[in-house]
């Protein structure tokens, strides 16, 4: 389960989610196929191209709940691009030298 929803979805979002993966049916996974997965920066991995979760493509935080910004994905790839609206730590640096 999500962090997001630590207490569990809500049946609003369990309705989107159900549109979403119905509006989608027989496309996939659009978040891989559309090239959300390299706009995420995200590197090889293995998409099942089988639609089981939604997801926000510009970020919940910034789109809200819209569908029209809600793509179907496989669990793969909307685990591993995440939070599309959060930046990546930046590259470690060493704090004392040897």
């Amino acid at each position: 389960m999500s962090k997001q929803w630590e207490r569990g979805s809500t049946r609003a979002w369990r309705r989107i989610r159900a549109s979403v993966l119905l509006r989608d049916q027989g496309k996939g996974c659009r978040a891989h196929n559309e090239g959300w997965c390299t706009r995420a920066g995200v590197g090889a991995h293995g998409c099942t191209n089988r639609a089981e979760h939604a997801h926000h493509t510009l970020g919940r935080a910034r789109t809200g709940d819209d569908p029209r910004y809600i793509v179907s994905a496989c669990a793969t790839c909307n685990l591993v691009i995440g939070d599309p609206s959060k930046k990546a730590d930046p590259p470690g640096r060493s704090a004392t030298r040897w």
